[in-house]
C-alpha cells in the first residue's frame, strides 16, 4: 500500500515545491555566465544568455560582446524569460489551489496546460540558442555547453514533469480531499467466507 503519493492530501504541496525548485534553476539559468565556457584551459571564452566573452591567454580581461545585437539572441532570450514569467504565474496558481479547498480543483488542468506552453517556449530558447551561437559566434579553442544551460535544460524537464501531474492530479480528486473510505483485502483464508 502506497502511503504517500502524490493524490495523498499530506503531500498536496510536492508540486507547488517542485515548481519553486524549476523557478530556483530557471534564476540560475537565467543569471549564470556558465551556458558557454573554454573546456580546458586557457579559459578564453564564456557566454550566457545575454553576452558572449572572450579573451586572451595572458590577459585578465574578458572582452564582451552583447548578444541582444543578434535578432536570434533577442528571440531566445525572450522566448526563455516569457516561458520563466508564466511559471512564476503557474507556482502563484498552484500555491492558490492548493491553499483554498473550493478552488483547488477547478483550474489544475489549466495550471498543467499553461505548464506545457512553458515548456515548450523554454524548449525553444534553449533549442536557438546553441544553434544560432555556434553559427554567429567564432569560437575560440575548445568549448561546452555548461552549467547554467543544464540548470536551464533541468527547469525544463521539472515544468513538463509537473504539467503531466497537474494535467492528471484532477482525476484523483477524491482520493486527495480523503472521500472515499480505504478498502482492506484480507488474504487469511479463514476469514474469507465472511466477504463474500
Amino acid at each position: 500500500m502506497v502511503v504517500c503519493s502524490l493524490a495523498c492530501w499530506r503531500c498536496r504541496w510536492l508540486l507547488p515545491l517542485l515548481l519553486g525548485l524549476a523557478i530556483i534553476m530557471g534564476i540560475i539559468a537565467l543569471a549564470g555566465r556558465g551556458w558557454l565556457e573554454s573546456e580546458s584551459e586557457p579559459y578564453v571564452q564564456q557566454a550566457s544568455l545575454w553576452e558572449s566573452c572572450t579573451r586572451g591567454e595572458d590577459d585578465p580581461n574578458w572582452s564582451c560582446v552583447s548578444l541582444m545585437d543578434y535578432g536570434w539572441g533577442r528571440a531566445a532570450a525572450a522566448t526563455y524569460l516569457v516561458g520563466f514569467v508564466i511559471l512564476v504565474i503557474c507556482f502563484a496558481l498552484a500555491v492558490i489551489a492548493f491553499s483554498i479547498e473550493i478552488l483547488r480543483f477547478n483550474f489544475v488542468r489549466g495550471i498543467g496546460g499553461l505548464l506545457f506552453v512553458v515548456a515548450a517556449f523554454q524548449i525553444i530558447g534553449l533549442v536557438i540558442y546553441p544553434v544560432k551561437f555556434t553559427e554567429d559566434i567564432p569560437l575560440t579553442g575548445d568549448n561546452m555547453f555548461s552549467w547554467a544551460y543544464g540548470f536551464g535544460w533541468a527547469s525544463t524537464v521539472v515544468v513538463i514533469g509537473c504539467a503531466f501531474f497537474f494535467c492528471c492530479l484532477p482525476n484523483w480528486e477524491d482520493e486527495v480531499l480523503g472521500n472515499i473510505k480505504p478498502t482492506y483485502y484480507y488474504s487469511s483464508p479463514e476469514r474469507a467466507p465472511y466477504l463474500n
